[in-house]
């Protein structure tokens, strides 16, 4: 599925939770939450990300049960609305993508990389869905509690590579894999800004890459903006810059400004 991408892609958030960094308790009601994503389909999100669990830092988890009567009612109406939107389900426990895809959503987006779950990579070879493998060092509980690193991009990467292996033994096919270098999960500023700089390097392992930067706190320190939302402009920097490196997919919670973005910085692409 993932070896079809083409032109960028736009996943856009939505949290059905009350307690994510940026817009946690805005779409709890599954009519917000259906408005909402239509609001996003209409500035040309091509998936729609739902989560009901944060995986802010210092976040605790949720029970499987909680995040299927948060995510399941909102997935099956945006499902009977837009039959040809891709809907993914941001979890890291299978009973809950199991659940979601039943409902309708077509990728699973693993923060844990399979790791939160041993039945994980098992389900979504078993039921041949695509899976997103993010790289996190710790848990969302833990992870920016002086997260370290001797070489951040060497060791993302060989972690990355290292569930490549644990999910293609699982029997996941490769054109159903994707990763995430996890910006802002278990990394310091320098950590994250080394990332992106080389995000070539993660493009060059044969996967498509999933970038999700979006209003992320390290830009803010970058930008002496403490107010998330007000790091739309920032995030669009970086899925321009994504696209130039080479990246498929870009998680964001402004879908026009980063749509804007991706589209001007994809046409300058196909010219070089």
């Amino acid at each position: 599925m993932f070896n079809a991408i083409h032109a960028p892609q736009l996943m856009g958030i939505l949290n059905v939770t009350p307690d994510s960094f940026s817009d946690g308790g805005k779409f709890t009601g599954v009519a917000a939450a259906i408005a909402q994503a239509e609001k996003m389909i209409a500035e040309g999100a091509d998936i729609i990300d739902v989560g009901g669990e944060s995986t802010r830092p210092g976040s605790d988890p949720v029970m499987a049960d909680e995040q299927i009567r948060r995510v399941v009612p909102v997935i099956s109406a945006i499902r009977a609305n837009n039959p040809q939107v891709q809907i993914s389900i941001d979890t890291t426990l299978s009973q809950v993508a199991a659940a979601a895809v039943t409902a309708g959503a077509s990728i699973i987006n693993d923060v844990s990389a399979g790791q939160g779950d041993p039945k994980m990579l098992a389900f979504a070879a078993t039921a041949q869905v695509p899976i997103i493998l993010m790289h996190m060092q710790g848990t969302p509980k833990t992870m920016q509690d002086r997260p370290h690193y001797g070489n951040v991009l060497a060791e993302v990467i060989a972690a990355l590579q290292q569930r490549i292996t644990e999910a293609l033994a699982a029997g996941v096919l490769a054109e159903n894999i994707a990763i995430d270098p996890g910006i802002g999960f278990g990394k310091g500023k320098q950590d994250n800004i080394d990332l992106l700089a080389h995000l070539r390097s993660f493009v060059g392992l044969g996967y498509p890459v999933l970038l999700g930067t979006s209003r992320k706190r390290f830009m803010g320190s970058i930008c002496n903006v403490s107010e998330p939302a007000e790091l739309v402009t920032a995030t669009a920097v970086t899925t321009a810059l994504g696209v130039m490196a080479g990246v498929q997919m870009f998680r964001v919670h402004d879908v026009k400004a980063n749509r804007q973005a991706a589209d001007v910085a994809w046409a300058i692409k196909q010219a070089q």
